[in-house]
């Protein structure tokens, strides 16, 4: 058959019209149920496996799908081809190259930055420069297209750029950052899938620093394949070196820091902490930067930095296990045992405090007022609230104190007049 272009509108509709092109559509859609079967066959056997970039949350959404089509109309191409050409597979097969392409870009891009506003506007842009490649393709305009930007070139150092190498080389890059984000989202799911307590931080170094070493080794193939000479890559290390020396030394220090709190753990994620006067759970860390939610839904954002220069207070750094007071003051005639009973047991009968250490009433002082008592129990549930806990116990004790007719005395001050009229 012969080939046929855009100047020739018409040959492509007599191509088109040709028996075998009935042919090439009735193989296509023979190798869309066989790549149907293919995916609702493999989901059946993993029911239970997380492969939302692969199989997607429905059957043909994920990038298995495309993939395989793909591959399974390339070669009805070659079984069909092999002594004349057919116009259809020329259609068919950059339709399949692109939906491919879009379906990894955009699973890649929401499993990578889940929630991120800017993801949907990626996925369109993505759709567009596919489909607006595929109709430049067949049409026959992006071979002309690629051929005039060719001719655009300079020279810088010893290699010989042009248009069409850099447009070549950023959509390289933008395959390799898209395979990397795939596989290093892949690992960090995979680690942090099963980790609670101690092992969640130090899982979480190991997956910040795998993805740094994957987007280094993505870029320096990204490069590669352009044509730049790597060796020339040293003096702007050097001067990147320089320029964190002097200009970005807190922002090298962050990540550092970033990076040593996560090996040391000595904050994990979870852990209570008081940061400058800030109280509150860590939720998060960066490589840049801690997250601390406050008990109030406040949020602080602490450089690592400071994690590491300052002193730090971690209420659940050995263990969980904090301890909480609070002061009740009675009048002098009450039994001092029966008080020292009743306060015990309003500790005792709340359910979060813990029974080991059991919780410890002393008569702490003799006030001006009455006798003063300081309760003391521990919990190790710090998350839940502390202020809370303390409410209950101290409702419990003024309840106790009341139902036993335990007077707490308001205070009360003597006057001593003196002079001729007193």
């Amino acid at each position: 058959m012969k080939s046929v272009h855009i100047a020739d509108p018409m040959a492509w509709l007599d191509a088109l019209l040709q028996p075998e092109s009935l042919m090439a559509i009735a193989a296509f859609v023979l190798c869309i149920l066989l790549s149907w079967l293919l995916v609702w066959g493999l989901r059946r056997l993993l029911p239970g496996h997380e492969l939302k970039v692969l199989l997607g949350r429905k059957l043909v959404d994920g990038v298995l799908f495309p993939v395989l089509l793909l591959v399974l109309t390339f070669v009805a191409r070659t079984a069909l081809t092999h002594d004349h050409a057919l116009v259809m597979f020329e259609i068919l097969l950059p339709v399949c190259t692109s939906l491919a392409a879009i379906r990894l870009g955009v699973k890649v891009l929401q499993a990578a930055f889940a929630g991120a506003p800017f993801v949907r506007a990626l996925e369109r842009t993505i759709s567009w420069l596919a489909w607006g490649g595929v109709v430049l393709w067949v049409t026959g305009i992006l071979p002309l297209v690629l051929s005039e930007l060719d001719q655009i070139h300079w020279k810088v150092g010893a290699t010989v750029l042009s248009v069409r190498t850099l447009l070549e080389g950023a959509l390289t890059a933008c395959a390799v950052l898209i395979v990397v984000l795939w596989i290093s989202s892949a690992i960090e799911a995979r680690l942090l899938k099963s980790a609670t307590g101690s092992d969640l931080s130090l899982r979480k170094v190991i997956s910040n620093t795998v993805r740094a070493l994957l987007m280094f080794v993505g870029l320096l193939l990204a490069l590669s394949s352009v044509g730049i000479d790597l060796t020339a890559l040293s003096v702007l290390g050097g001067a990147v070196g320089v320029g964190i020396g002097f200009g970005l030394q807190k922002l090298a220090a962050n990540y550092v820091s970033g990076f040593v709190i996560l090996a040391e753990r000595s904050v994990r994620i979870g852990d209570t902490v008081r940061v400058d006067g800030f109280e509150g759970r860590i939720t998060d860390i960066k490589a840049r930067y801690t997250v601390i939610r406050a008990a109030n839904g406040r949020e602080s954002i602490v450089p690592n930095e400071l994690m590491i220069t300052q002193r730090i207070e971690n209420w659940t750094l050995s263990d969980a296990q904090v301890a909480q007071s609070t002061t009740v003051v009675v009048a002098y005639d009450s039994s001092v045992e029966q008080v020292i009973e009743l306060l015990s047991q309003a500790c005792v009968s709340h359910e979060r405090v813990l029974a080991e250490p059991a919780p410890l009433v002393a008569l702490s002082a003799f006030g001006a007022d009455g006798l003063e008592f300081t309760v003391t129990y521990w919990l190790d549930d710090v998350a839940n609230g502390q202020m809370n806990l303390k409410s209950d116990i101290n409702r419990a004790i003024f309840k106790a104190l009341q139902a036993h007719q335990i007077q707490i005395p308001f205070p009360q001050r003597m006057v001593h007049l003196s002079g001729p009229g007193a």
